[in-house]
């Protein structure tokens, strides 16, 4: 007799997509389009081609959950919409909430990495499910300085040890859903969880699943888009 066949982890994904974009002109950065679809759209798009992922919860801005665009209400029934909060983090707990219970992964991803690819998602999901955290991002290949208040240069680290921390970042569910209980902020997910006893490991993700920030940065999204030759 063949073996059976194991179940596939369920997947919840956050997407916190109500920053101000102040560095944008304060244009809504997960509204913006590249190649005719929205930034958001984009980063859905891999997350909707995994059959683990059984619900999406999108954190928008009050202009958005006001009136939120027909395009993503008809997009899947995965996807549910929040509200977001005034720092990212309350954004991500917002999300966090609304998504049901029991999932074995939550994969949390910034709406304005619109090139992460379904490879890239794959394997930290597939990392999570071992019980071990995944996070997305590539090796530091500049020379870093560190450096006081007044610029001046206090050390320099070395590299080889060094990465961009990215997203996806992905997680055994039970643990992330206990880090955002307490009151703790940082700049990503994974910080919330260094204080735990696990192990959070990096992913690859080549260097293109870039943030778009600052306007130049469309540019650069659209050239690396025109490059992969594909809808990602």
């Amino acid at each position: 007799m063949s073996e059976p066949e194991h179940a596939l982890p369920s997947v919840g994904v956050v997407l916190p997509a109500a920053g101000s974009g102040l560095r944008m002109g304060g244009a809504s950065k997960a509204f913006l389009e590249l190649d005719g679809k929205p930034l958001l759209a984009h980063a859905l798009h891999p997350f909707l081609q995994d059959p683990r992922v059984v619900a999406i919860a999108i954190s928008l801005t009050p202009r958005e959950i006001e009136e939120i665009p027909g395009w993503i209400i008809d997009l899947d029934n995965r996807i549910t919409m929040v509200g977001g909060g005034k720092t990212r983090t309350e954004s991500v707990r917002n999300a966090l909430s609304i998504l049901p219970m029991g999932l074995d992964v939550i994969a949390i991803h910034d709406a304005a990495r619109p090139l992460v690819t379904s490879a890239t998602i794959r394997e930290c999901i597939d990392i999570a499910g071992t019980g071990i955290c995944a996070v997305a991002g590539c090796p530091v290949i500049d020379t870093v300085k560190v450096v006081d208040e007044e610029l001046q240069v206090l050390d320099t680290p070395d590299r080889d040890v060094l990465w961009h921390a990215h997203t996806p970042q992905v997680f055994p569910a039970e643990l992330i859903l206990q880090a955002y209980e307490s009151e703790d902020s940082g700049t990503d997910d994974a910080v919330m969880l260094e204080s735990f006893d696990t192990c959070i490991r990096m992913v690859d993700d080549g260097g293109t699943n870039i943030k778009v920030t600052r306007p130049a940065d469309m540019a650069i999204a659209g050239a690396i888009l025109k490059l992969q030759g594909a809808d990602v």
